[in-house]
């Protein structure tokens, strides 16, 4: 089997720790099936350099020079959310197998055309969702039958940031619609409750003195499932608010659980017991193992570009509720 040659579209966080997953895995080393992180393309060229020479790569002049490269075969993309969609196109039209941080794209028409083109070019798409890895959705797993038939789910996410900075994430263009930022809390529930058959959502934002950015928003989204259970998704973040808050709580006719942050609770009318929840660290490190192991190996991932799309369309329905009947 071949090496995999690899291009990192991103100099942030998500880039950094692609890059050391990839440097990190045994493939990297050894094997005849090895994978080789190449070069890597930013927004900005002299963050580009530093990046490049941390890893010890070449750098890429634009995204568009790195996804035509014909020496690469897997594309990260790890930048803001607005180019994701562009991007994912020009890599699949390129031949290339992609990656994507969420969201796949901003609107579910874009989405499901990204995912038809993969599958015609027969190439990988794959559509990060760490939290179905992690320590939370496994303790949820183990201990869910405890609670019996379960009919409400409540998922509260509030991030202060005093003063709001004026970057893409704060940039109605760059990030996108709120939710956007809650696609993962989304994944989440569909992941354990299967389809929706209703979505109702209101957003508001605060803007910024600076045209084009805000310094708050706030969102709520209530699903109803089709098995009758209700959720609601509650995202926010800005110099709005004052306290942070991470909190997940699921009600079942025989008890309740409660995770905040990544400690959790079970409740069972009297009695409470901790619920041991893994650490999050090595999240992305799992996850590029698996690609990985996808593509040399032929194992099946955790999750398909198809979820990450009905993710996504709940998403937009709950932001854009004019859509409803489209």
């Amino acid at each position: 089997m071949k090496q995999i040659k690899t291009g990192i579209i991103g100099t942030g966080y998500g880039a950094k720790k692609r890059a050391l997953a990839l440097l990190n895995d045994p493939r990297s080393r050894s094997g005849a099936a090895r994978s080789h992180l190449i070069t890597a393309s930013g927004s900005n060229l002299d963050r580009t350099e530093v990046f490049c020479q941390e890893f010890s790569i070449t750098p890429s002049q634009s995204w568009l020079e790195l996804v035509n490269n014909p020496d690469l075969d897997l594309i990260f993309i790890c930048t803001i959310n607005q180019l994701h969609y562009p991007i994912a196109l020009e890599a699949l039209k390129a031949g290339k197998n992609v990656v994507v941080e969420y969201p796949l794209a901003l609107t579910p028409t874009e989405a499901k055309e990204l995912i038809n083109l993969a599958h015609h070019q027969q190439k990988l798409l794959h559509v990060e969702h760490i939290e179905l890895l992690g320590g939370v959705h496994q303790a949820i797993a183990n201990n869910i039958d405890q609670l019996g038939k379960i009919f409400y789910a409540r998922y509260v996410t509030v991030m202060p940031q005093d003063p709001a900075p004026r970057n893409w994430k704060y940039d109605y263009k760059s990030f996108g619609y709120p939710l956007v930022g809650a696609l993962s809390r989304i994944q989440r529930l569909t992941a354990l409750f299967g389809k929706v058959n209703q979505v109702n959502g209101k957003t508001r934002y605060w803007e910024a003195p600076e045209e084009g950015y805000f310094r708050g928003c706030l969102s709520n989204a209530q699903l109803h499932f089709n098995n009758n259970l209700i959720a609601d998704v509650i995202y926010g973040k800005g110099e709005i608010f004052s306290q942070r808050e991470r909190i997940f709580e699921l009600y079942g006719e025989q008890g309740k659980m409660i995770f905040e942050d990544e400690k959790g609770l079970l409740i069972k009318k009297d009695q409470q017991t901790e619920i041991n929840v893994a650490s999050r660290r090595g999240l992305f490190e799992k996850d590029t193992s698996l690609v990985l192991d996808y593509l040399t190996e032929g194992k099946p991932l955790y999750i398909k570009p198809e979820d990450s799309y009905y993710a996504l369309k709940i998403a937009y329905l709950a932001s854009h509720p004019s859509c409803q009947n489209d």
